[in-house]
């Protein structure tokens, strides 16, 4: 299983604009089939947020709102920010946290994570754990995170459940508790309201 996920891991599904993703989740959204994602994430992560909306658009056919670059929002940081992405939170069916070191670091992400918690619960929050290229698992500074929320993670089909029957190699959405790992298929996971 994979845990952690390096920095542009995804780049194979890279999208160049963010024109869609920052915008409001239409009403039209919200009353159709289409599953909507708040993605977390620190604005400095525009490589790696790119890649994981593009993966998350053509894999899973969802449709994903980011905050950053949303004409919207108010000019400078307020208090009217922070009701806006509340509101936002609110409207989409799941949050997910691009998890970098910097959205770990992050007060706004940090906030908003908790935001989600109180607002989705455990059934429709995940953290997407990114690490730098190059470095080594335990250089990852939201391990915490992960034995705290619903993280996504890899199998690669070698893996079995404890009666014996093998995982198939896909994405899941994986809850660790007392070292027992209990996984859903991201599909699933997305198709849950």
């Amino acid at each position: 299983m994979k845990r952690i996920f390096e920095s542009r891991e995804f780049s194979s599904y890279h999208v160049s604009s963010l024109f869609e993703s920052r915008s409001p989740i239409a009403e039209s959204y919200l009353y159709s089939s289409y599953t909507t994602v708040f993605l977390s994430h620190k604005h400095d992560d525009l490589d790696d947020l790119k890649d994981i909306i593009g993966f998350l658009q053509a894999k899973y056919s969802v449709k994903v709102y980011i905050d950053s670059r949303d004409p919207s929002m108010p000019p400078l940081t307020s208090g009217e920010t922070a009701e806006n992405i509340k509101k936002r939170i609110k409207q989409c069916n799941k949050f997910i946290l691009l998890a970098t070191n910097g959205a770990i670091e992050s007060k706004w992400c940090n906030w908003e994570l908790g935001f989600g918690d109180a607002q989705k619960f455990k059934d429709h929050i995940a953290i997407f754990p990114i690490k730098p290229s190059g470095t080594f698992d335990y250089e990852y500074k939201g391990t915490e995170y992960m034995s705290i929320y619903p993280f996504v993670a890899f199998y690669d089909g070698t893996e079995t459940y404890t009666n014996g029957n093998r995982v198939e190699r896909g994405y899941y959405v994986c809850v660790s508790k007392n070292g027992i790992n209990t996984i859903t298929p991201l599909a699933d996971w997305f198709a849950a309201r």
